[in-house]
């Protein structure tokens, strides 16, 4: 079965020209977009790697992009290298270890194995790989679930060595609470053995305009099929962060669809972004009645009251309708409540 997103995005592709929905939230490298920070935070990664040993530390809120830096840091990894990628950290020291043989494919007794035991048959293959020119890297995502108790045991995974270098390299991939959970007193021994740390920071303007055009291009769409305003709101409304610009700019599409409109302009990124936060939009007659009060209040040079009573009206969560009899008369609107006629 299709996944709702998918086929809803599959509605609109059509429509504008494109091959595939461009904002699917997969991670699909065809839609990389290597932005500086993305490059420059890569570039940490891969000195901490060559680096003999310890750890290094990536952090960033979630959906900036963690994940698919994690993705190109595979693909680049020379081939002598075995990686190990845990994902679920919520584990005891035991399990954790045992998680970590099964990702290495290290043979262990079955049953429940002690600590000792799982830690002997580490050893054993560190040592092997090493002398077989082979080195191991442990790469564990949402690191800021790690356990203390589990943290502590992967530091003492790091003593592992030989007398000129560390057996096991240790990459923490976590969203900002890892930093405060590596400030404790009783983690100060592993936060002294990162050799390398970078925060991936949500984009900037720029590049959140050029990580939607990069996405479009790839599905063949019509450069400025978003218009600078709602590229502007598509930022403000997303904080720069790409799993959000991705969400917003497709229910963006999805409007602009149903509207029958061949591009995505502000106001549209604007019931958009409202839907994606779960915002009930006012009944158009209701802003249209708002716009007309304080239209009103400023024509009619009010008093410091007036204008109170003015903004009262317009910030009213459901406000009665417009007066019917004023209505029906061609080019006379109801006066806001408080508001004198001229």
């Amino acid at each position: 079965m299709n996944h709702p997103t998918a086929r809803r995005s599959g509605m609109y592709t059509r429509h504008f020209g494109l091959s595939a929905s461009p904002f699917a939230i997969t991670p699909d490298p065809r839609f990389l977009y290597g932005s500086d920070r993305h490059r420059e935070g890569l570039a940490h990664l891969l000195y901490g790697i060559r680096q003999p040993g310890g750890f290094v530390q990536l952090t960033g809120e979630v959906g900036t992009g963690k994940t698919t830096l994690c993705r190109c840091l595979l693909e680049q990894l020379p081939p002598e290298v075995d990686v190990a990628l845990i994902l679920n950290p919520q584990v005891t020291p035991a399990e954790f270890l045992a998680s970590l043989c099964d990702e290495l494919r290290i043979f262990y007794p079955g049953g429940s194995p002690s600590l000792k035991l799982l830690v002997d048959a580490l050893r054993r293959y560190l040592l092997s790989a090493h002398a077989r020119g082979r080195r191991t890297v442990l790469i564990i995502d949402e690191a800021q679930s790690l356990p203390p108790s589990v943290l502590e045991q992967i530091r003492l995974l790091t003593n592992l060595e030989t007398t000129t270098e560390k057996l096991l390299q240790v990459i923490l991939i976590g969203q900002p609470e890892l930093l405060h959970l590596l400030e404790r007193p009783l983690l100060r021994q592993l936060a002294q053995r990162i050799t390398a740390r970078y925060h991936l920071r949500p984009f900037a303007l720029r590049d959140t305009a050029a990580y939607v055009a990069h996405r479009l291009r790839v599905c063949g769409g019509a450069e400025g099929l978003f218009t600078p305003a709602a590229l502007f709101l598509v930022h403000r409304w997303s904080g720069g962060i790409p799993r959000l610009i991705n969400v917003i700019c497709d229910r963006a599409l999805l409007g602009a669809y149903a509207g029958d409109a061949r591009r995505v302009d502000a106001g549209t990124v604007r019931r958009a972004a409202r839907e994606v936060r779960g915002e009930r939009a006012r009944p158009a007659w209701t802003a249209r009645l708002a716009r007309a009060a304080v239209i009103a209040a400023v024509a009619g040079g009010v008093t410091a009251g007036g204008l109170l009573a003015a903004h009262q009206w317009r910030t009213m969560k459901s406000p009665p309708p417009p007066d019917s009899t004023a209505a029906a008369r061609p080019g006379v609107e109801a006066p806001a409540p408080g508001v004198a006629r001229p």
